[in-house]
């Protein structure tokens, strides 16, 4: 497989990522780059993008701390920034533990942060669980606070992704949280990127996302399969750079569907082609075939050209919130043995569930300070020790 061989070469560490601890590759990956390290575009899922047309006619200044949030926030719900004399705006939505669109970026303000599997590594190399930290407790208290108020989206702890987009659509955020504002509001001017804010203590910090650009396990030949060697073939091609291009996006010359790229033939480059107003998810899940492939950062310039969308987002990424992320390493993707997995997945499936409702409870309730002692107590009964020492020594492993 000279495709799929090429890009292991060229990159050794997806192969240790892809190796499982017996050593032997079962599956085939989906890789993605876009920039490396804390400057990869995978660094942080959630955006917070705020109002700032509304912000410009209340004559108020982009936020730089938790309560000077707070007071934008209820400044955008009683002074009627859309001038349409209606209280209709809605000073702050997200999708609880959705992801990109959970508010679990204002988080680092308090401590350590918060992410999608509530998992962060220390300097040090410490695997910590965020959500059993004094300053998710913090945050949570804020939030709180905010609900309270009345400036948060009833509808945030259950909505789904449409009634999410149909409310943005139509500008009725003041703050929202996803991975690109063009998949809710639109490519306009009218939102902005929200810096990371100071919280209480003066804290700024900005936690990195774990697990993205990377899926291990996007094709596997089964023993059943009778023609092994062209079924090789035929995964390899689409390890082929322009291929792979193609399949993580969308092809061109294609009378049938709207086509991502444009060919140079005097390069033989695949130019993408200008959105025109198109939101980059809703054209990829019409466009892209996904699968197996792998897109390295060196076929920028000659396979391809970077997608306009995610290039703005680096850029975004470098000036804002880089120099504010504190962790240097992320969690990797640690190919547990079967028994490790066996056990993760058991404490996960409780342990998450609960971390996850509870969540949503306090924010409603204001009772995290009251209920903390109790809820420690749960986690640590739901597995949480173990669940560390796992996670622990694969990390350890993983960097011996």
């Amino acid at each position: 497989m000279p495709n799929f061989k090429r890009v292991l070469e060229k990159r050794p560490e997806y192969r240790k990522l892809i190796t499982a601890p017996d050593g032997h590759i079962y599956a085939f990956p989906w890789i993605e780059e876009l920039g490396s390290g804390k400057e990869s575009i995978h660094s942080v899922d959630c955006f917070p993008w705020i109002n700032v047309e509304w912000l410009k006619k209340l004559g108020l200044k982009m936020p730089k701390t938790t309560e000077e949030l707070k007071k934008v926030l209820i400044a955008f719900k009683t002074q009627d920034p859309n001038g349409n004399g209606k209280a209709d705006e809605i000073p702050m939505s997200f999708i609880i533990n959705h992801g990109a669109e959970d508010p679990a970026f204002l988080f680092g303000s308090f401590g350590l942060g918060d992410n999608w599997d509530h998992t962060v590594v220390t300097n040090d190399g410490k695997v910590v669980f965020t959500a059993a930290q004094e300053g998710y407790k913090e945050a949570i208290k804020y939030l709180s606070e905010l609900y309270k108020e009345g400036l948060i989206d009833e509808e945030a702890f259950e909505q789904d992704f449409n009634t999410y987009v149909a409310k943005g659509k139509a500008g009725r955020y003041g703050l929202y949280f996803t991975w690109d504002k063009a998949n809710i509001t639109g490519m306009n001017d009218k939102y902005d990127l929200m810096p990371p804010l100071a919280g209480p203590t003066g804290e700024i910090n900005v936690t990195r996302t774990n697990g993205m650009g990377l899926d291990r396990g996007r094709m596997v030949i089964t023993s059943a399969n009778k023609n092994l060697e062209l079924t090789a073939k035929w995964i390899d091609q689409l390890y082929e750079p322009s291929q792979s291009v193609q399949n993580n996006w969308g092809t061109y010359g294609d009378t049938k569907q709207q086509n991502i790229f444009e060919l140079d033939k005097k390069t033989g480059m695949l130019k993408h082609l200008p959105l025109n107003g198109t939101a980059p998810v809703e054209l990829r899940e019409k466009t892209s075939v996904g699968g197996p492939l792998a897109i390295l950062d060196e076929y920028y310039g000659k396979v391809t050209t970077m997608p306009d969308d995610a290039a703005w987002r680096l850029d975004l990424m470098k000036k804002v919130m880089v120099p504010h992320m504190k962790a240097d390493n992320i969690y990797p993707k640690v190919f547990f043995s079967l028994d490790e997995l066996k056990e993760l997945s058991k404490i996960e499936t409780d342990l998450f569930s609960y971390v996850n409702r509870k969540r949503a409870e306090w924010i409603k309730n204001g009772k995290v300070e009251e209920e903390w002692p109790e809820y420690l107590a749960e986690l640590k009964r739901l597995g949480l020790n173990r669940w560390l020492e796992i996670k622990q020594s694969g990390y350890d492993r993983f960097y011996k």
